[in-house]
């Protein structure tokens, strides 16, 4: 099978290649996905560029986590009649060498998730990370319904989610934070009741403004070291910052605001969620997709032989949504 691989971290233009594998056979509770779709992540990025652990986890690495395609091969003890079945793939990369940045993928046959009919299989791609990530972060903890949310990167690839989450799942008011109009457009079509262009307006004056004064129940946070001081000053009382990502490896927070709102602050990466919230967010998610109730907004399609620019397009931040590679062909 053709697949991309690193075998050390750095630049993707100096440490990705694609090569020639073989193809890969299930072992015992593992299904094999011939692959259509692979989701590039921000942390997939991180991890080839060596920004967390600049040491390989194993010798050859073929990354992403993500990813859609349709059961090929069950090993034993796997329902045959899973075969056939399209799907898409959470944590193929999580401590694993091989993942989905290939034509074929082995994985525990739970970790491959029926795709709804009617859902694209690219879409499928941004499922794990992004709109479980997305997911997670407002139905968890008893969930934001009648509550004021606001989502920090509101047309981002976990954000875009996460307000229609939030919509979806009854919250009172849903705000977004944007740095551009295309960009506000994109979180307004996804249900945002009101966006606040960052780079343009005092997002603490509009927050007063929007809500009375009152401030705001759940923060859905992209970058603690960025954003973690306005949130405390965002918060309601009671309120509850939760943060699933940070643009630096520390950053602080002032303890008396937080203190006097009786904040909360929650911490969570998508792929170690408990077993109850991952099945709750999976539940929760394959009704939405089966309702035909949630947008997903692809940023680009690139062939597998286009993954360096892929990288690059994610790392830059430019991409407004999700880049995904065709791994057909």
């Amino acid at each position: 099978m053709k697949a991309a691989c690193y075998e050390t971290t750095g630049p993707a233009a100096e440490v990705l290649r694609l090569i020639d594998l073989p193809d890969p056979e299930p072992g015992a509770g593992e299904v094999r996905v011939r692959l259509q779709w692979s989701g590039v992540n921000p942390s997939d990025v991180k991890s080839r560029a060596g920004l967390r652990n600049k040491a390989m986890p194993f010798a050859r690495v073929v990354p992403h986590s993500d990813g859609a395609g349709v059961i090929d091969r069950v090993g034993a003890g796997v329902d045959a009649s899973r075969v056939g079945e399209p799907v898409w793939v959470w944590n193929a990369a999580w401590g694993r060498p091989n993942g989905t940045a290939a034509q074929y993928v082995t994985v525990p046959a739970r970790q491959a998730v029926r795709l709804p009919d009617g859902v694209p299989p690219e879409a499928g791609a941004c499922f794990g990370i992004p709109a479980l990530t997305a997911l997670h972060a407002v139905q968890g903890w008893g969930g934001v319904e009648g509550r004021t949310v606001l989502v920090a990167g509101g047309a981002g690839a976990v954000g875009h989610y996460a307000v229609q989450f939030a919509r979806l799942l009854g919250a009172r008011r849903v705000l977004a934070t944007v740095s551009s109009e295309p960009k506000a457009r994109l979180a307004r079509e996804a249900g945002a009741h009101d966006v606040i262009d960052y780079r343009r307006d005092d997002v603490a004056v509009r927050v007063r403004e929007l809500t009375a004064g009152q401030g705001i129940d759940r923060i859905v946070e992209v970058d603690a070291a960025a954003n973690g001081r306005l949130d405390a000053e965002l918060l309601a009382p009671h309120g509850e910052l939760v943060l699933y990502g940070s643009g630096a490896a520390e950053f602080s927070l002032p303890f008396f605001p937080m203190i006097l709102r009786n904040a909360t602050v929650r911490c969570f990466i998508v792929y170690q969620l408990a077993d109850a919230d991952r099945t709750e967010a999976e539940r929760t998610l394959q009704r939405l997709l089966t309702e035909r109730r949630l947008v997903h907004q692809i940023a680009e399609r690139l062939p597998l032989s286009r993954i360096v620019q892929a990288h690059e397009l994610v790392e830059s931040g430019r991409a407004v949504g999700n880049v995904v590679l065709s791994t057909e062909g």
